[in-house]
């Protein structure tokens, strides 16, 4: 797959492509369906597929301070989008100049003169422009003038909940990191770097990994969770059950995420990793004794054992 930042980076000479655009934070089963429809309908035309995306959210650039967590990292939107077959990714910079451009002058100089879209795939809320004033039945409009057709993207929905960006957030935001995974197709993941904490963990007998993430990263609710720890370069993930929260038993005021990995033994600090939330275990909670907490973290890690096989 290619990828270029910025739409003026097509090459010359690119013939027509088949284009989905979205910031596809999370390349969630309806992601995947868009995805994956433009890239069949490239396939059956002979054209190049596209999937145009924008960094950063564009809510942050039109409301400072609104921005939305974020599901996956921008390498890793890439890595899913490429699994789902694309020809291209396009990272279009937002910026205020990008915000201000009309919706006739986007579709002007992205879709046609850049992009030479044939045929466009979007959802049936897709809204685009400075302050999102156009739909798609002005883009219709538009492809009837300037020479493409427009396809609706299939909604993905189970037992009435259409999947959505903003429906996964509230699941990892109230812990339900099931239902995250439901929506997504795969385990949610958090990322970061393991840094120094105050080393309690290694003090009770069970070292845990504190991982430093990215400032916007959806971070499920406090309370325990059993999970899969990925190592850049290993194959084989190792399960961990994962503390977030402040530490109420010791009077904690930093929220932080921290995982214990089973069966590990060896030194984590200024790695990159990646954890993938299988299931919540419980709450967090505040013991009155050191040996009541460790009793109970005895029993997160077997169960964690067992959630995870």
């Amino acid at each position: 797959m290619q990828r270029w930042r910025g739409y003026e980076a097509a090459p010359g000479g690119w013939g027509r492509s088949v284009v989905t655009i979205g910031v596809f934070d999370g390349v969630h089963k309806g992601h995947q369906a868009a995805i994956g429809h433009a890239v069949a309908r490239a396939r059956e035309l002979g054209f190049k597929s596209v999937v145009l995306t924008f960094d950063p959210h564009p809510a942050e650039v039109v409301r400072p301070g609104s921005h939305p967590a974020v599901l996956t990292e921008p390498h890793r939107k890439a890595e899913l989008i490429e699994a789902l077959g694309a020809d291209v990714l396009c990272v279009i910079p937002f910026t205020p100049e990008v915000s201000r451009l009309s919706a006739e002058a986007f579709v002007h100089d992205v879709l046609v003169e850049h992009l030479h879209a044939a045929l466009v795939v979007v959802g049936g809320n897709f809204r685009f422009g400075h302050r999102a004033a156009g739909d798609v039945a002005l883009l219709e409009r538009l492809g009837h003038t300037f020479g493409f057709a427009v396809e609706g993207a299939p909604l993905v929905a189970e037992s009435g909940t259409v999947f959505s960006s903003t429906y996964i957030r509230s699941c990892v935001d109230a812990g339900d990191v099931a239902a995250a995974a439901e929506a997504l197709g795969r385990a949610h993941r958090l990322e970061g770097v393991v840094v120094r904490g105050d080393q309690r963990g290694r003090e009770l007998g069970y070292p845990t990994a504190n991982l430093l993430c990215h400032r916007y990263a959806a971070v499920p609710a406090d309370g325990i969770y059993a999970a899969r720890m990925v190592r850049r370069g290993e194959q084989q993930p190792l399960a961990a059950a994962v503390s977030i929260g402040t530490n109420p038993t010791f009077s904690g005021r930093e929220r932080r995420v921290e995982a214990y990995a089973l069966d590990f033994d060896g030194d984590l600090y200024g790695e990159r990793l990646a954890l993938d939330f299988v299931a919540h275990l419980r709450g967090q909670a505040r013991y009155d004794s050191i040996e009541s907490l460790v009793a109970q973290i005895a029993q997160d890690v077997e169960q964690t054992r067992r959630v995870l096989g």
